[in-house]
Formats: structure tokens, sequence, C-alpha cells
């Protein structure tokens, strides 16, 4: 555990400590549960966009995919067209499909990544809505699968499913990130890719990949989460998602600039966003301030990665 990441810890635990003194509530099993759920909902698709911030890019189009994606797998679950775990399957290969074509326009065609993913945003928000005539799309009255929903909604000894997702995924990505070839590959393309390039790092698959590994990731949070709410109205359904995770890997310690991150950050990020959200709740804040609350700790965790960057530049040229 690096510098940022026992910072991060120390002030999750800080926090929690003030919330469940202010409100005791705070330490309910039902409240923690309910806390742990979330964490696994959102932690899942955060450690995808963490992969793509730390090659050097942005993928603003995770709430729209998210909407796109559940509609789909509600739909053919649902109307019975498609089995539960085919349709899982092909829910994340359309996820895994996503990811390469933004990864193929931003490497092959040339295309900055904001304008590939902020359009992707638009348009997969628009072909969701169509896709349901922007009606609600959800589970038929009376609709049971006892399966799919204990394997997906369920909980194993009050610890819910998705959190035990999120942990495995977690485990799988660090590994990814921290012990393999490619991760390495992947902080030298963050840091410098045209270095890399001429390094032998064949830059344009490390990058295409890292938006396939992140539309994955986003299509498995996109069935948890349908699961989850039951039904989805693809014109709000997932608004905003994209800045829980950029947030979530900003104060995790990745970079904006690429080259810099950790899974260990991101999970703890990920967990003092859901603690200051649980926060605006027990306290009575109104939750119109919740985006507030995010891009305010957005900003904070920017300000922070900026200054920790000077230092550490400054002790660099004291050095030499």
């Amino acid at each position: 555990m690096n510098r940022k990441d026992f910072g991060l810890l120390v002030l999750i635990l800080v926090v929690g400590t003030v919330v469940a003194i202010i409100n005791p509530r705070f330490l309910s099993p039902v409240n923690l549960s309910n806390t742990a759920n979330l964490i696994g909902l959102f932690g899942i698709f955060a450690l995808g966009q963490a992969f793509v911030i730390i090659s050097g890019g942005i993928e603003l189009s995770v709430g729209s995919v998210i909407a796109l994606l559940g509609v789909i797998f509600v739909d053919f679950v649902a109307g019975g067209t498609v089995p539960p775990g085919a349709a899982f399957v092909i829910v994340v290969l359309l996820g895994c499909l996503i990811g390469l074509v933004h990864g193929l326009l931003i490497t092959r065609v040339g295309l900055q990544p904001f304008v590939v993913t902020l359009c992707g945003l638009l348009i997969y928000r628009g072909v969701a809505r169509y896709y349901t005539d922007d009606a609600t799309a959800g589970f038929p009255f009376g609709a049971s699968f006892p399966t799919l929903e204990w394997l997906v909604a369920g909980r194993f000894y009050g610890v819910p499913h998705s959190l035990i997702a999120f942990v495995v995924l977690t485990v799988v990505m660090a590994l990814v990130l921290h012990r393999s070839v490619y991760g390495r590959h992947l902080f030298a393309v963050g840091n410098n890719e045209e270095a890399a390039r001429h390094s032998g790092i064949d830059t344009s698959r490390v990058i295409v990949t890292a938006y396939v590994i992140c539309c994955g990731l986003t299509a498995v949070a996109a069935i948890f989460i349908a699961m989850y709410t039951r039904s989805i109205s693809p014109s709000s359904h997932g608004s905003f998602y994209e800045l829980y995770a950029i947030a979530a890997a900003v104060l995790g310690g990745c970079s904006l600039r690429g080259g810099e991150g950790s899974v260990l950050g991101v999970v703890l990020g990920t967990v003092l966003l859901q603690v200051l959200q649980n926060l605006v709740n027990l306290l009575g804040i109104p939750s119109s301030l919740n985006f507030a609350v995010m891009g305010s700790v957005i900003l904070v965790g920017v300000i922070a990665d900026r200054q920790f960057s000077r230092r550490r530049s400054l002790k660099v040229a004291a050095a030499e």
C-alpha cells in the first residue's frame, strides 16, 4: 500500500467514524449491507474506467452503455427468447465489441478519446431509447427467475453477491495490472505513448485492450444493476455513472494524464464515494446536492493529484 492509498484508507475511516457518531444507523446491518451492494455495483465499472485512464484516455459513455446493455439483457430474459446464461454472455460480448470499436477509432482513425466516447454517450443512449420506444423496460408482473436472481442479486450470509463479484474481479484485475507484462505496457503507454512505441510496445493493441476491458466490465455491471433495479428507464438509467467511475479512479490515485494508478486505490475510491453518498442520505442533505458533492470530490482529487506530482517533480529535481 502506497502513501496515497494509506491516506485514502485513513480518510474513509475518519469519515465513517464521524457519520457513525452523528447517526448510529450508519452501522446498522441493513445500511451496511445496502452500502456494500452499491460498492460492488459501482466498483465493477470503476475498475474498467481505471484501465482506460491509466492508458491516458477517458471513457465517457459508461452510463449510456449500462442503459443500452441493461435494456437488451432485460428484453432477452423477460421475453424468454434467450436463456439467462446465454443472455449474460451475449451482453458481455456486446460490451467488449463496443470497447473494441472505441479503441480502433482512437488508434486506427486517430480520433480523440473524449470525442469518441462523448459520441458514444449520445449514440448508445439514443439507441436504448429507440430500442424500447422510449418506454420503461422491466420484467412482467409475477415473473421470477430464481437462479439468476440469486446469482446476481442474492446474498451469501448477508454479503451481497455484487460485492463478492467485485472482490473476485478486483483480484483478477490486480493481477493483470500489477503482475503481468500487459500491465507494465499499459503504464508505459500512459506515461509516454511515443516512447513506449519506440521501445517496441504495440501501443495500439494496449490501448484497444484497455477499452475492451473497460466496456466488458461495464457490461457485467449493467447486468447486475439491471437485476438490482428490476426496471430500466432508458432516458435516465445510468445517467452520470461515468462521473462515479472517473471520481473513484481519480480519488484512487489514477492520474488523468495517464500512467499512474492502482487497483487498490480504485477500490478505496469507490468505498469513499459510497460512504459520502450514505452520509448525504443519513444526514438529511438534499439529494439534489449529490452531483455537487461528486463534482467537488473530483475537483479535490485532481488538485491533490497535481500537488503530489509537483512535489514529486521537485524532489526529483533536487536529487539531480
